[in-house]
């Protein structure tokens, strides 16, 4: 059962590791033309810009890099509770949808007031939540088809809003376009303080109400059965994640908002598989995004800051994606290779074992001829896997008598004590497996071998006691060859 499970969770982790891989593929291109600022750098060398940037000497440093740091570690924190839940576009319509409430809070002020746009976005954004619902609810579309509709339509109407604003007497001083593409040299004291809100309030309800958000999220069905309040949770869930969006837009804008919210949840949950580390490690990796980028737009000339911040964001996925040591593709692909040499080095020893059977042990050695043989291979691949047990230290080669006095190639193989063993391993593993199979799940004894094949590479010694055990630890396998006992393999040979 927990093989099962861990193979599922596998399955689940490299399909959202190729969705999200997709997906960055995607933003790299919507990266490339935007129209995002950097912070002011111009005139001084490479050197120079990282000693202001790292001392922290210029209030704009400080006001940004703090801006990043609590927009990574907000964009983080929800991302995690949206990606695990398989709701990624959720964040990416609510992100977009929250345009024209910027516009009604801009309105509203006729300034650029970030309480007036908090408020605004936020009521736009619950808007455009209920307007999902009812769709699900009072008709046949489905949630990705109504996500569709309100991402679609809600940002058609925010550009048509903000497009009306800059005809407007105010509008061409008011800088509300930069909420499309971020600006993150516009952040003000005010901005940080409704950043720091957003923030401490996602973090307090997430830590006081993180056993409720995470039943009611992944099993909603038990969570009503024990009294939660799951819409409830769920629309707390959406406020959190429209103040987590509205906030972030002066760095990144609307665009790119969504990327801040997968990349690092996926990135996560390519590392662990528990919710609690997912949580921790997504909001570092969203604030070491932001600080990062910062740094790097700040280093360099014509690099717009919230781009960057998301590109770095994708640079530290495809390195969890590749290097991680667990779930690395490149730790996977290597793993899988000495594991399939393993195997293959397995085989050739239970191939060795068989045919020594097939004389009654009356000999220690046999030919690579009868190995090759045995295991239907090429001579020059029967080579290369005696080659494989010598270096192993499993097998000795030997060189085959002549009447001549010419050398001879060594083409007589006889196996090393360590070598012994392991093929009377395996050979016990699969006659044990074959027994089990036939006595307590029934399967008639030529419907046993195939599996047999696989399974006797992964038994356990434990496992095998077990199976012992429960055969009253046998003698003979269903087609009556002996099974060897650890008796016989500590001996060197079968009674």
């Amino acid at each position: 059962m927990n093989a099962v499970c861990h193979f599922k969770n596998s399955l689940a982790r490299n399909a959202l590791a190729s969705r999200v891989g997709i997906a960055w593929v995607i933003l790299f291109l919507f990266a490339l033309p935007l129209q995002g600022e950097q912070i002011s750098s111009q005139g001084d060398s490479v050197l120079e810009r990282s000693y202001r940037f790292l001392t922290l000497s210029d209030e704009s440093v400080r006001m940004v890099l703090l801006g990043t740091i609590l927009m990574g570690l907000s964009c983080g924190i929800m991302g995690s509770l949206i990606v695990t839940r398989r709701l990624s576009l959720f964040g990416d319509t609510l992100s977009h949808a929250v345009l024209p409430g910027v516009a009604v809070g801009f309105l509203w002020s006729q300034s650029k007031d970030s309480w007036a746009i908090l408020a605004g976005a936020t009521v736009a954004g619950f808007l455009g939540v209920a307007l999902i619902s009812l769709l699900r609810k009072t008709s046949r579309i489905r949630q990705d088809s109504a996500l569709g509709l309100v991402l679609s339509g809600f940002y058609a109407l925010g550009i048509c809003m903000l497009t009306r604003i800059q005809k407007m007497e105010f509008g061409n001083q008011s800088g509300i376009d930069k909420y499309l593409f971020g600006q993150v040299v516009g952040l003000s004291s005010t901005d940080l303080w409704t950043m720091a809100f957003s923030f401490l309030l996602i973090l307090t309800i997430s830590i006081f109400l993180y056993k409720e958000l995470l039943v009611a999220g992944f099993d909603s069905e038990y969570a009503r059965s024990i009294g939660l309040p799951v819409d409830f949770l769920q629309y707390l869930l959406w406020l959190l994640l429209a103040f987590a969006v509205i906030t972030s837009l002066q760095v990144v804008g609307i665009v790119l908002v969504s990327a801040l919210l997968v990349i690092p949840a996926a990135t996560a949950s390519l590392m662990t598989d528990k919710m609690l580390p997912i949580l921790i490690w997504s909001a570092l990796l969203g604030c070491a995004a932001g600080a990062t980028g910062a740094f790097l737009s700040f280093l360099g000339d014509q690099l717009p800051t919230g781009p960057i911040i998301v590109l770095v964001s994708a640079v530290f996925f495809v390195s969890a994606l590749f290097f991680h040591p667990q779930n690395g593709l490149l730790f996977k692909c290597l793993s899988s290779r000495n594991r399939n040499q393993r195997i293959s080095l397995e085989n050739t020893l239970k191939a060795v074992y068989q045919e020594l059977e097939s004389i009654d042990f009356q000999k220690e050695v046999i030919s690579v001829g009868q190995l090759a043989k045995r295991r239907r291979a090429s001579m020059p691949q029967a080579h290369r896997e005696v080659n494989a047990m010598v270096a192993k230290q499993y097998a000795t080669l030997h060189s085959a008598q002549s009447e001549s006095s010419a050398p001879l190639k060594p083409t007589m193989i006889s196996l090393t004590p360590k070598g012994w063993g392991t093929a009377c391993r395996i050979v016990r593993n699969h006659r044990l497996w074959e027994l089990y199979l036939t006595n307590e799940a029934r399967y008639a004894p030529d419907h046993v071998h195939d599996d047999a094949e696989k399974i006797e590479h992964v038994l356990g010694e434990e496992t095998v006691r077990r199976i012992e055990r429960i055969l009253s630890n046998p003698r003979k396998d269903p087609h009556g060859k002996p099974i060897p006992s650890q008796r016989d393999i500590d001996r060197g040979f079968i009674a």
